[in-house]
């Protein structure tokens, strides 16, 4: 029997922005080999598959075109959209994903699906990494890590968008993603701004990165002063969050726009 196939836009109301997610429903466990093909045959930043258990959850999985990733904002957005508008679940109750990170809801909102997702604050290095800041290009405010991801706040937005790093140096250089960020200007309606690079994972630039803003969320709630945030991400396609921080959890809202919906014949 065909599996069912869709791409969704997330993170925006408009088709053709945000960022695209391939959703797999799968009717039985597939070999991870597969699940890597149909990524690479995707070639987008992160296909998720999705798989129904018995306890009324769903099994979720998230594959770039060249690793699987532990944790993924976008592609669970599209997923919840997906299960949403094909009434695969109550729309008036939280959707649970079973993670390789753990239990992970999603939920509609007058204002999109809220994502409940684990926080990850950034802790300040003591020796920032110089080849890293010379491959972004930047003169960095403030330069801090969560895990194996760094987070590099620079001086304005107009610098921000003007950032175009050597991705063949950022790929040899330890790390797994870094988000440079920066204070959104005055009267912009957004409280800061960001791009996310992710060479060592096959993504040169994520258009964009809920997972991203689970450190940018308590760094900028701590900077500004206030757990509710509203934030772009500033790549060609661009992505509008809304950003709720508590000390455990981060909730991130946004819109999905389904683009296309097809039977996968594997």
């Amino acid at each position: 029997m065909p599996m069912q196939l869709f791409q969704v836009d997330a993170f925006t109301g408009e088709m053709f922005k945000g960022n695209p997610a391939a959703v797999c429903l799968l009717a039985q466990p597939m070999p991870d080999s597969w699940m890597m093909s149909l990524a690479q045959e995707m070639n987008l930043s992160e296909t998720a598959f999705l798989l129904p258990l018995a306890d009324g959850s769903w099994s979720l999985r998230w594959f770039t075109p060249a690793v699987e990733v532990s944790l993924c904002g976008h592609a669970t957005l599209a997923s919840a959209h997906v299960l949403f508008e094909n009434r695969l679940v109550d729309p008036d109750q939280p959707v649970c994903f079973a993670t390789r990170r753990g239990e992970l809801l999603a939920r509609r909102t007058p204002g999109g699906i809220e994502l409940d997702f684990p926080a990850q604050p950034p802790q300040p290095l003591a020796e920032p990494p110089q080849a890293l800041l010379d491959a972004l290009g930047v003169r960095p405010l403030a330069v801090l890590a969560a895990g194996n991801k760094h987070l590099v706040e620079i001086a304005s937005d107009s610098e921000l968008r003007a950032l175009q790093p050597d991705f063949a140096v950022l790929a040899g250089l330890p790390g797994r993603g870094v988000a440079v960020t920066a204070r959104a200007d005055a009267g912009s309606g957004f409280d800061f701004v960001s791009r996310y690079f992710a060479p060592w994972v096959g993504i040169n630039e994520d258009p964009v990165t809920g997972s991203a803003h689970t450190m940018l969320g308590p760094y900028w709630a701590q900077q500004l002063g206030k757990q509710e945030l509203r934030a772009y991400q500033a790549s060609a396609r661009g992505g509008v969050l809304g950003v709720r921080v508590t000390p455990q959890r981060v909730y991130l809202t946004g819109q999905a726009v389904m683009v296309f919906r097809g039977e996968l014949l594997a």
